[in-house]
């Protein structure tokens, strides 16, 4: 079974939201999980970021939801706040044919205020941080007493950032019976235990890793001095010259004085922290989606969950160490039948975790010495996009196509002037190259898209 349409029991709605979506065929965690979990069996599933998970929940819970119920029907866990907008953004797609679906989202670090006034109109599906849930349901704004289905995803990180008791919390709210559908890059005892607690008779799938990662990744390394290690980090930049880069850090320290040290030197360079404003953070990742951002810094907290296609390499500023984190970090490039680099930043004192990651993944790993490579700041690669942020979007039914109609028809702007155009929501980015930016302001201020006024703002 490898069709959408080969599956029995999904209501219409779903089926012509599918239809729609016009998904090829189901990825192995789907056809591997999806007949067990529309039958409401619970779920163990293995799979990384691009398996296709997120789909594969999305259907299964929504075929139990009812629309003309206005309850909470649906609960899902996720460790971050980039990776529940994400899930809710995919909830949205696959329901869109559900008539007055209702997704929500609840995160830390966004506002209170427009989230309680949101729960006053009730929820359908709830998408959100372990946190944040549970102040709204401490606070009795949340009622999880008649959800029938409940997700944890990503929950190999869910443990690793010590949300495991706000989880048990948050689970005692719900009533027996419940499916539960549990979804982990990783199967690590803590998960076992997890799935133990929550989870009767699962069906256990694990998503081999051939299935999602593209293999033509070339990996390099350079050994280097704890001083020198920033230096050599520019001088591979400057050798490399990548549109996007994806940068991986250990600590949240060493993210800030990278992020400060490329700035200075006059790289197009942003970070991901955790203590970032919701906007900040969405913002940030639009940007470097748009490539108007070439590089991103983060510590695998921060980037785990991103969906970011097209990253020309990415570099481990410091070593990871757990093998499988440098698994995950190094499969963010080379995607989608693409070419990917991969360089690591190796230490004498990070030489032994250098080591198990070369025996964890059978591979050598050539390393060259830092000094062979030169900084050059006359060859630093610059963004030729900006981003464009508008307040508009799938709420309004704007499409992409109506964004790139009114910029080349009544901005007279070039086709080949527009990059990437994100519609979210209820918020749009726009990719234009920079000499066309001040006419599409213009055009955002002045004219209609679809019809309808929008306020734009460079980012």
């Amino acid at each position: 079974m490898t069709q959408f349409n080969q599956l029995t029991g999904i209501i219409s709605s779903l089926s012509q939201s599918l239809e729609r979506l016009g998904f090829p065929s189901m990825t192995p965690v789907q056809a591997g999980t999806l007949p067990d979990a529309l039958n409401g069996r619970d779920i163990m599933a293995q799979g990384q970021t691009g398996s296709g998970k997120t789909v594969a929940f999305a259907v299964a819970t929504l075929n139990k939801v009812e629309v003309t119920r206005f309850a909470t029907q649906v609960v899902v866990l996720c460790p971050t706040r980039e990776l529940a907008a994400q899930v809710a953004e995919q909830y949205r797609a696959v329901g869109q044919c559900m008539p007055n679906l209702k997704v929500l989202t609840l995160c830390g670090g966004e506002p209170m205020g427009p989230q309680i006034q949101s729960l006053k109109h009730g929820a359908h599906v709830i998408v959100g941080t372990p946190g944040r849930i549970l102040d709204h349901l401490q606070k009795k704004r949340i009622d999880l007493s008649e959800v029938p289905s409940r997700v944890l995803d990503e929950a190999d990180r869910m443990l690793d950032m010590g949300f495991s008791d706000d989880v048990d919390e948050i689970f005692s709210y719900t009533a027996e019976p419940v499916q539960t559908l549990l979804f982990s890059a990783t199967w690590t005892d803590g998960i076992k235990r997890m799935a133990n607690k929550y989870l009767a008779d699962p069906l256990s799938f694990t998503a081999k890793a051939e299935n999602v990662a593209n293999p033509d990744i070339e990996q390099q390394a350079y050994s280097v001095e704890e001083h020198t290690r920033l230096n050599a980090l520019k001088a591979v930049l400057t050798t490399i010259q990548p549109t996007k880069a994806i940068l991986f850090c250990n600590t949240r320290k060493r993210v800030t004085e990278v992020v400060e040290e490329l700035a200075a030197a006059g790289f197009s360079v942003a970070g991901l922290q955790g203590e970032m404003e919701q906007r900040e953070r969405t913002d940030v990742l639009a940007r470097f989606a748009a490539e108007a951002l070439s590089v991103l810094v983060g510590t695998d907290v921060a980037a785990r969950g991103l969906d970011i296609k097209e990253v020309d390499c990415v570099i481990n500023v410091d070593v990871s160490e757990d093998a499988d984190t440098h698994t995950h970090r190094v499969g963010r490039t080379g995607r989608a039948g693409a070419k990917g680099l991969a360089v690591t930043l190796v230490s004498d004192r990070e030489k032994d975790h250098f080591d198990k990651i070369e025996a964890f993944a059978e591979i050598k790993i050539p390393v060259k010495g830092a000094q062979s490579l030169r900084f050059h700041a006359n060859r630093i690669t610059m963004p030729v996009f900006v981003c464009l942020h508008v307040n508009a979007g799938k709420k309004e039914k704007l499409r992409p196509g109506d964004f790139l109609g009114s910029l080349v028809k009544d901005a007279d702007i070039a086709a080949e002037d527009i990059g990437k155009i994100q519609v979210q929501n209820s918020q749009s980015f726009v990719s234009v190259k920079e000499r066309s930016a001040k006419r599409a302001l213009k055009l955002f201020r002045e004219g209609r898209i679809k019809g309808k006024r929008v306020r734009a703002r460079k980012l």
